[in-house]
């Protein structure tokens, strides 16, 4: 039976006190097989809203930004994240900004929302740029890559020395292979039906717990040193240092932990993912990328693109706002109702998990024309006002946004322009890219390109 087919042992039913009845288009089984192509069917025959169950656990699809927008913000109080899920993830988030709820939340939230505010975001980007260009120093005209792994090892350079402050270089190998065993490990996690324990003794969960207990090493290393002194600066950790809570408490040293464990999941691979998934659209629209490096040539002509930059880099801004909206890292948000509550004209029961999907309201034809086209173009103007709020949301939104947003949009856009200004990069379509929709929405046998060295421009 497929996923969009209905057996005579499971004909569509209503749910209990929903004024409109929705018919249970699947089960779990059927979802796994097609993760990707169950919710775009699901959006395509029944609309704003979606019935099916997650084993013996009733859940819903939600396909409207109006919908969206009483989730995330109107009434995000009766809704919490999906506990089953992160609480499998407790060895490596602790008790950060990912699983913490309510006042826990908001005291980190506080807490943390200072180091994003104080430090101005443009002191980051020369330390993106000059790690980007060393990047592109090792790669040579003609050479064909994987830009999945390149970037990732990009990213999470990116990510020790912004979020760390500290240089992490001879450790950089050990972090690679460190975060691909968790980060495999998570993805493996979210598309499993039973919770297995971390406890047992399977290959990839020992593979998950040594890749943790090096990355704490490293964190819990860099914080001594910066208690001892030795790194005198005011980057991201050590703002969340000096941070002080209603009582006057710093954070602990393994609160300190958590949350950069935290930043590291949340913002290392998802803008990775960015970039790849830019240059395998990008790469299959060469003359778009010929027009960025162009625009980029002429507001920086001869010298690094800088923060101060990026305002005039109007059509790097739009790919990037398009390459979010067509290919999102975070292809879908859970949350689960802490109480029946009333969104629009349904009834979700208390404990129902409600799933809103970027990667299906942002291919919308009612709001994007020609949606599965690559069209930069499309965000000129006033077009992204015209939108409703959560047409778009690759980011989340509500209290729960994700903190790094702007972060985010300013590495992309660096990354793209300075990588856009060297190489011109050439999808290599003999090698097909298919989708693994865990908690991130993964490239599944790498996003391979071959590169050609642009000459210098004027």
């Amino acid at each position: 039976m497929t996923s969009t087919q209905l057996s005579s042992e499971n004909p569509p039913v209503r749910l209990a006190d929903g004024p409109k009845g929705l018919p249970i288009l699947g089960h779990l089984l059927d979802m796994s097989r097609d993760t990707l192509g169950f919710f775009e069917r699901s959006a395509r025959q029944y609309g704003d809203m979606t019935a099916l169950r997650l084993g013996t656990f009733p859940a819903l699809i939600v396909n409207n930004p109006d919908l969206i927008e009483q989730v995330l913000v109107k009434q995000n109080q009766h809704f919490t994240k999906n506990k089953v899920f992160w609480r499998q993830l407790e060895a490596l988030l602790g008790n950060g900004l990912f699983t913490a709820e309510d006042e826990e939340w908001q005291r980190q939230r506080k807490l943390a929302a200072p180091a994003f505010a104080t430090i101005p975001l443009a002191s980051y980007g020369p330390h993106m740029v000059a790690l980007t260009e060393r990047k592109l120093d090792s790669w040579r005209d003609g050479q064909e890559i994987d830009m999945h792994r390149e970037m990732m090892a990009l990213g999470l350079q990116i990510a020790a020395r912004t979020l760390l402050d500290a240089d992490v270089t001879d450790d950089l190998e050990a972090m690679e292979q460190a975060a691909y065993w968790v980060i495999d490990e998570v993805a493996a996690r979210f598309s499993r039906p039973v919770v297995v324990p971390d406890w047992v003794p399977l290959p990839g969960h020992r593979r998950y717990l040594k890749g943790i207990a090096h990355l704490e090493r490293m964190v819990y290393r860099v914080i001594a040193e910066n208690r001892a002194g030795k790194n005198a600066s005011a980057g991201f950790l050590s703002l969340l240092m000096s941070a002080r809570d209603e009582q006057g408490r710093p954070m602990t040293d393994k609160a300190l932990r958590d949350q950069i464990c935290n930043m590291l999941l949340a913002g290392y691979e998802t803008s990775a993912l960015s970039m790849a998934y830019g240059f395998h659209l990008l790469g299959q629209h060469r003359e778009i990328q010929a027009a960025i490096a162009a625009e980029v040539e002429s507001v920086a002509p001869g010298r690094p693109v800088t923060p101060d930059d990026l305002p005039n880099l109007k059509l790097t801004e739009h790919a990037v706002i398009e390459m979010l909206r067509l290919l999102p890292p975070g292809w879908a948000i859970g949350r689960e109702a802490r109480a029946d509550v009333r969104i629009g004209d349904y009834e979700i029961k208390q404990g129902t998990t409600v799933i809103l999907s970027p990667w299906i309201t942002q291919r919308d034809p009612r709001y994007f024309e020609d949606p599965l086209a690559f069209r930069p173009e499309r965000w000129a103007g006033d077009f992204r006002r015209k939108l409703p709020r959560f047409a778009y949301f690759p980011f989340g939104g509500g209290p729960r946004i994700c903190i790094g947003n702007r972060f985010a949009m300013m590495e992309a856009m660096l990354l793209l322009a300075t990588i856009a200004r060297r190489f011109d990069v050439e999808r290599l379509t003999d090698r097909p890219v298919s989708f693994l929709p865990s908690i991130t929405l993964r490239p599944v046998g790498g996003i391979w390109v071959r590169l050609h060295a642009r000459k210098r421009m004027g």
